[in-house]
């Protein structure tokens, strides 16, 4: 795949139009990609299968919230692979309609997890009432539809761009140190072209032997080759109580000590599979 494909390629995500992970896929790619919005995480990853796009963006891990786990059920599920990852700054911006005043304001709408993220923000104006929505962009949208100047939205700076709202207030998160990372999913025929010689992080997905000491064991290789044990979460893995699936990611200095310690962490696991290979973005 030419650097001119990348560019043209069409990558969906899921959210409306001026969502997070839109801005994410745009900072990743650039802005002659065609973005495709889907509604729900399946949808999104059964858009490549439609041939609707030819790529998928999605969150992984939030610094406050933590990993979206959804993500991590459908991309087990799928034949996808990493190929890239970007890091974006979640900015929460209130955001009204043309006119309107934060004096005139008495409800805000967002994802849950938005309002929960500015709560200093609505301790400091309990007049302001808090309604649920399905997606920070779609709050947007809607508010703005309605026309109703005494309602506004929590949402990113592209939300109020996209639907032409006006920001009331901006960076009204509690945490400044909020980020998001999201992963670019690729059919596995064609992650190879993507592979650069940075690509030297790893994300993995593994179950353990049934005996004592193999996490232990499966973890032993990483250190002796030089590999860098970046995160470990377990996981539940469907239909199997009290059975856990570990999801890891590595990096090294050299491509040469990740397939070492594979090589080792193999005989150490029931099952390894390798969900991609890329280069770590830039914090």
């Amino acid at each position: 795949m030419t650097a001119l494909d990348r560019q043209t390629t069409r990558v969906a995500f899921q959210g409306e139009p001026g969502a997070f992970s839109e801005a994410a896929a745009i900072q990743l790619l650039g802005h002659l990609i065609t973005t495709v919005p889907r509604a729900t995480f399946d949808d999104a990853f059964r858009a490549i299968e439609e041939r609707s796009a030819d790529a998928l963006l999605a969150p992984v891990e939030n610094t406050l919230a933590g990993s979206v786990v959804r993500v991590y059920d459908l991309l087990l599920q799928s034949h996808l692979t990493i190929v890239a990852e970007t890091i974006l700054p979640i900015e929460h911006h209130l955001i009204g309609c043309p006119g309107a005043t934060f004096e005139g304001l008495r409800s805000v709408a967002s994802h849950p997890m938005a309002l929960a993220q500015c709560e200093r923000f609505f301790s400091s104006h309990p007049q302001l009432k808090r309604v649920p929505a399905e997606d920070t962009a779609g709050s947007v949208r809607e508010a703005l539809a309605r026309g109703d100047k005494s309602a506004a939205a929590i949402a990113g700076r592209r939300a109020a761009e996209h639907y032409r709202g006006a920001i009331l207030a901006e960076s009204i998160q509690d945490n400044a140190e909020n980020f998001t990372r999201f992963v670019l999913l690729v059919p596995e025929k064609e992650a190879a072209t993507w592979l650069s010689p940075e690509a030297r992080k790893m994300s993995l997905a593994m179950r353990l032997a049934h005996r004592p000491g193999a996490l232990l064991a499966s973890l032993e290789p990483f250190a002796e080759h030089g590999v860098n044990l970046l995160k470990i979460e377990s996981r539940p893995i469907h239909g199997h109580p009290w059975e856990y699936q570990f999801f890891i990611d590595v990096e090294a200095s050299e491509v040469a000590r990740l397939s070492q310690a594979l090589d080792e962490v193999r005989n150490a696991t029931s099952e390894l599979r390798i969900l991609g290979r890329y280069a770590a973005a830039s914090r």
